[in-house]
């Protein structure tokens, strides 16, 4: 039996990781004040100052030097740090209000849905949505958590807990819905996802040399469709490991190597969205070269104004999102 006629579709089924991933610009909004002061841990105890090493993402070095080190209360952080852990419980309410009301509930049920076939709902490009999704949630949250006053090493692991419990809670879900059921390939994808983010904010000499993006632009399948979805418009996403000159040092003293990356991606073309009609599916890896467009607005735009919050965000988007046309890629079918 093919996997595509079983796949629950997004048209059907809100994906839970675009509202996250929708959910993104507005938490990078906490980024001006995620580094600043010293910081106290979950439990309540002292933590390392906001300039230990550990603590600085490599984004914001430039940054933390021009920030307040007032220390954050305890009583702010304990309610900062309520109010983050409290939005991971609220939105998966306010998911399974749009996602499950109405559906039919069944005893619990696994589905095998398939990782990267071609006979699979959407080629895989699903599946690597759901681990950028838990990738993505699990350092927002670690930010978030710092921002709150807790050191960066509670703050990851918290982050981490919090992430992968708001995502099994999901799948759990998805696994009593008569329309759905628990899929094991998202399961593991979205912890594999959060073990990435754990590892890149744990070793930041990893994170100054990789990122894990997703790059969208409106598939022709969603223009003659007349639909302008990106979070179930799969064959306009590509998702991008990005390995950065800039984070080498020899490649970054040179000025004709540290505003470019080595990018390898996949994308799939011609599975979603479709109205049904005859299709060529098509599952795809790229390969090339990209600018670090980071590096090279922190090195203009920025450059008198370090520390900003337009430099912070500015970082903190390009940590996850490609931008289309920056780029010159081979690509092959698979």
């Amino acid at each position: 039996m093919s996997y595509r006629r079983v796949r629950r579709s997004c048209h059907r089924h809100p994906c839970w990781h675009g509202t996250l991933i929708g959910a993104a610009l507005g938490m990078l909004a906490l980024l001006p004040e995620a580094f600043a002061g010293e910081g106290r841990d979950i439990e309540g105890g002292a933590a390392a100052p906001a300039n230990a090493s550990l603590n600085v993402h490599p984004g914001m070095q430039a940054a933390q030097t021009a920030i307040d080190t007032e220390p954050v209360s305890e009583e702010t952080r304990r309610f900062r740090t309520r109010l983050v852990l409290l939005g991971a419980p609220a939105g998966v309410a306010l998911y399974g209000a749009s996602s499950w009301w109405g559906s039919e509930v069944s005893d619990f049920h696994v589905v095998h849905e398939g990782w990267f076939g071609q006979e699979t709902y959407a080629g895989g490009a699903d599946k690597l949505g759901h681990g950028f999704s838990a990738y993505l949630g699990m350092r927002l949250a670690t930010w978030a958590l710092e921002w709150a006053g807790n050191s960066h090493v509670d703050a990851m692991r918290t982050g981490s807990l919090l992430s992968l419990g708001t995502f099994m809670a999901i799948e759990m879900f998805d696994g009593f819905s008569e329309d759905y059921g628990f899929s094991v390939e998202d399961a593991v994808i979205s912890v594999a996802g959060i073990g990435m983010g754990y590892a890149l904010e744990r070793y930041p000499a990893l994170d100054e040399v990789l990122d894990f993006r997703i790059r969208y632009r409106r598939s022709d399948d969603a223009k003659r469709l007349g639909e302008y979805d990106p979070v179930s418009d799969y064959s306009g996403q590509t998702f991008f490991m990005v390995a950065k000159a800039a984070g080498f040092p020899k490649l970054r003293s040179s000025p004709w190597t540290r505003y470019l990356e080595l990018a390898v991606g996949y994308g799939t073309r011609g599975y979603e969205p479709n109205d049904g009609s005859p299709n060529d599916p098509r599952r795809l890896l790229f390969v090339g070269i990209s600018l670090n467009l980071s590096e090279i607005l922190n090195d203009t735009v920025f450059r008198k104004h370090r520390g900003s919050t337009g430099q912070e965000l500015a970082n903190g988007v390009l940590e996850f999102f490609q931008v289309p046309g920056t780029g010159v890629y081979a690509d092959h079918r698979l």
